[in-house]
């Protein structure tokens, strides 16, 4: 099975001869893969909806991965994994927002796991202001460029992070340290986007809270030229 690319990055932050959890797996794709490839020991496939469930069920089967490699279970967020039970958890395609609903709801039963496998769809900045601020540590960031998006994978850890300076939330320090290739285009696309949000504040000049919220994107765009002389 050819995954996407951004299916392909999450699997490639996974250890290899983990025990996982796949929170919200849908079709199933990444737990076929990581079995398939022989990367992953065991992956538990969740999700709320018994019908999603069915079918990643009926996508593996055919392949007799369903069993002791794969196993499946209906439940909300972490809900059905037990303490110790896996290693690695992916929560994957889903809002930054509801990924740390699901992460506050289960923070001791997080301690018990070893790696995060983050990929939000919108809402990135406050995902990683609540890793930050709940013990979690980022420890790797990719950038995957698919369908006119570009995807932010995050691979987290428990532990501590000094993190000095806020614009780190917003554009991840590891994408930084390591010039990731698409950086710059993403940087790029937040100033055309702050800009575009300036543009539609200038026609509300009068209002004390449109006046604030241009200043505060104004700092951003500063902010953002910084990063790009960085790379």
């Amino acid at each position: 099975m050819k995954l996407s690319e951004r299916l392909q990055s999450i699997v490639n932050f996974v250890p290899h001869n983990s025990i996982v959890a796949d929170i919200g797996t849908d079709h199933g794709y990444v737990p076929y893969k990581l079995i398939e490839s022989r990367k992953s020991k065991q992956v538990i496939a969740t999700d709320i909806s018994k019908d999603s469930l069915n079918k990643t069920i009926s996508a593996i089967r055919q392949d007799l991965l369903i069993g002791e490699e794969i196993i499946t279970r209906v439940g909300n967020g972490l809900e059905p994994i037990k303490p110790f039970e896996v290693d690695t958890v992916i929560i994957a395609g889903m809002g930054g927002t509801l990924i740390a609903d699901i992460l506050s709801k289960d923070l001791k039963k997080a301690d018990s796991f070893i790696d995060f496998i983050l990929q939000p769809m919108v809402a990135s900045t406050e995902l990683r202001l609540f890793l930050n601020q709940n013990g979690f540590e980022i420890i790797d960031e990719d950038l995957v460029a698919e369908d006119g998006f570009i995807y932010e994978i995050i691979h987290a850890k428990r532990g501590l992070e000094l993190i000095p300076d806020d614009i780190y939330f917003e554009i991840g320090r590891k994408l930084i340290q390591n010039k990731h290739p698409l950086l710059e285009e993403f940087i790029h696309r937040k100033i055309n986007q702050a800009h575009s949000i300036i543009s539609d504040l200038n026609k509300h000049c009068d209002s004390l809270k449109a006046q604030e919220r241009k200043y505060n994107l104004e700092k951003k765009l500063a902010k953002y030229q910084e990063v790009l002389e960085c790379l």
